[in-house]
């Protein structure tokens, strides 16, 4: 059966003022909302086989709640039903009143935790099998059109397995433990993750600590713990950087070895690093690690030359020079 004879079976057996589902709104998946009851941040996980699943399925606000909208996806339940926790609604009230007016709501598939940890979920009746879903204590998990019957407790399993790990790891194991149970039957294309503070500063734009996707990959959950890995290093770098600033240069050192650690062969953690070695007067270890990466891409070099104007490199003009000549 073709997509538009399948969507079609499916539609009818909906009220007749039932919404037209678009191809775009399929998002056929597995995931999972929760909150760390130690950090209070909240987090949303998603696989699927459907491009760009990150974009429909994953919402989140820092201080108010972590929504996954799925199945047939009715992209509104994400803004709306932040909206809602926002002004007081417990999840399970703000699921209520998000369905009450849907005339879709038996092929959604919908999962809420808010900032008091409260979680609701929905699997619509005309969800495709294997289509259920797993509350537990500050999170939920739940798929549809899956390939077996074990993936919600695959997830379940899997996040509650570490309860000392930060919370992006431990959705990603859930999110790993669903796939190892058969995932999708269709197979698999993205991925998301997307993590919030427990308390907002008034900063929306700078209110997600972790916003990954990957929208179209072969092994889409290997890319993601890729790129959170790469994320986690750079967090490495911005603390160094941190400990600059209040000329903490042990500390400083500290954060920037370990980020090289992790991503050995990026060049520019290398990089910055050696310019703030020069810049706090240790140009000896600055100019080994500067010869090094001369070498293995001169732009880097090109770029030295250009720091001093804006005051990104403060040496003087004799160890400029000697920079200059590796």
């Amino acid at each position: 059966m073709n997509k538009i004879l399948f969507t079609a079976f499916i539609l009818a057996g909906l009220q007749a003022k039932a919404q037209q589902l678009k191809p775009s709104e399929l998002a056929h998946t597995f995931s999972i909302v929760a909150r760390d009851n130690k950090t209070g941040e909240m987090a949303v996980g998603v696989q699927s086989h459907w491009f760009s699943v990150g974009t429909s399925v994953s919402w989140a606000e820092a201080g108010v709640g972590a929504i996954a909208t799925q199945s047939f996806t009715n992209k509104s339940f994400g803004i709306r039903g932040l909206a809602l926790l926002k002004s007081g609604k417990t999840a399970k009230q703000a699921l209520d009143e998000l369905l009450l007016t849907d005339e879709g709501r038996e092929v959604r598939q919908v999962a809420i935790v808010d900032s008091k940890g409260n979680v609701a979920a929905h699997t619509g009746k005309k969800c495709i099998q294997f289509a259920n879903h797993i509350t537990g204590d500050q999170f939920s998990v739940q798929s549809n059109m899956m390939l077996t019957d074990q993936v919600n407790e695959a997830m379940s399993q899997a996040f509650k397995a570490n309860p000392k790990q930060p919370l992006a790891e431990r959705v990603l194991a859930a999110l790993v433990a669903a796939q190892a149970a058969g995932g999708d039957i269709r197979g698999k294309q993205s991925a998301a993750l997307l993590v919030v503070p427990a308390k907002s500063k008034a900063e929306p734009w700078n209110e997600r600590s972790i916003d990954l996707r990957v929208d179209d990959h072969e092994n889409p959950l290997m890319e993601l713990g890729r790129l959170l890995k790469v994320q986690q290093a750079y967090e490495h770098m911005n603390n160094g950087d941190l400990a600059v600033e209040v000329n903490d240069m042990p500390k400083a050192m500290e954060e920037y070895q370990t980020a090289m650690k992790m991503q050995p062969e990026n060049l520019e953690m290398q990089y910055w690093t050696a310019v703030t070695l020069a810049n706090n007067k240790q140009i000896e270890k600055a100019l080994l690690m500067f010869k090094k990466i001369f070498a293995a891409d001169k732009n880097w070099k090109e770029l030295t030359g250009r720091l001093p104007a804006v005051g990104l490199l403060t040496v003087s003009e004799k160890d400029l020079a000697r920079v200059m000549d590796l």
